[in-house]
């Protein structure tokens, strides 16, 4: 079980400035796409420095993934942290329902992932990331059930896993579709009739 520290007041200001730095890159982002805005058109509309911007995030496309460390934290917290008796496939299945369903619903996801597939850095970038979650929760996996690092089931179900969201993305339902995929994974594949 995690405990919840109240953060202080120096954490929340550090936040909050990420949070408008994060949230200015998105707005000029979709509106004039990754290549035709800059660090200090962030800057700008974030009224920060440019300096302040590199503190909080590593590259100009991190900006737009704003929350990739905490997403990578989640999964891993959802196999360890999971409660007793509780299937990891179904703690990461209980994971998707809360995190990642709510983002299918975003009026932005459409625009935000054709900016994503249309611009070859934030691809490669969104490519890794993905890459990295998946061993990432590989691993935990692996220790979770007492396997070595590189057991190939542990490592299947992880990669699994991180595309569940790409494979609701643009479904009409995507907590079905999360489901479906879930159902799969615990049951195998049939076909439909």
């Amino acid at each position: 079980m995690t405990i919840e520290h109240p953060l202080g007041r120096r954490e929340r200001k550090k936040a909050a400035t990420r949070q408008a730095i994060a949230d200015a890159a998105l707005e000029l982002f979709l509106q004039s796409g990754f290549n035709g805005v800059s660090i200090k058109d962030v800057a700008d509309k974030a009224d920060v420095s440019t300096t302040t911007i590199f503190k909080h995030f590593p590259s100009k496309e991190s900006l737009l993934f704003d929350r990739d460390d905490d997403f990578e934290v989640e999964l891993a917290a959802a196999v360890r942290e999971r409660p007793p008796g509780l299937s990891i496939l179904d703690a990461l299945r209980a994971h998707a329902l809360e995190a990642w369903v709510p983002i299918a619903a975003d009026p932005r996801l459409e625009k935000l992932t054709a900016l994503v597939e249309q611009t070859p850095a934030l691809r490669d970038y969104s490519e890794r990331m993905w890459s990295r979650y998946a061993a990432a929760l590989a691993a935990v996996i692996s220790e979770e059930i007492g396997r070595p690092a590189d057991d190939l089931a542990s490592a299947a179900l992880a990669r699994f896993v991180v595309q569940v969201p790409i494979l609701a993305k643009n479904r009409e339902n995507a907590r079905q579709a999360v489901e479906t995929v879930f159902d799969i994974l615990a049951h195998g594949w049939e076909p439909q009739s």
